[in-house]
């Protein structure tokens, strides 16, 4: 998937665990590891706005695009289609 999630990296920078990060949002922690290990096909708004609150960031820090070769063939096929 071209979206990453880079909450290990703020985790580490906070010092924070994944089970302190669990308790201060609300959300359980299979939840938060799921989205921790990328597993993750969809983040309500709710629990972004929630994340970023508690770790004090910004949604851009704990997401980031990054391009696959199955981007590529989309967008050849997308430019084929029009």
């Amino acid at each position: 998937m071209a979206i990453r999630v880079t909450l290990d990296r703020i985790l580490l920078e906070r010092r924070m665990s994944l089970t302190d990060l669990s308790e201060k949002v609300g959300v359980t922690l299979a939840n938060l590891s799921i989205l921790k290990t990328g597993k993750a096909k969809a983040i309500r708004f709710s629990t972004l706005n929630a994340l970023c609150r508690v770790l004090e960031c910004q949604p851009g820090e704990l997401l980031s695009y990054e391009p696959t070769a199955d981007d590529a063939l989309d967008e050849v096929a997308d430019q084929a289609a029009e």
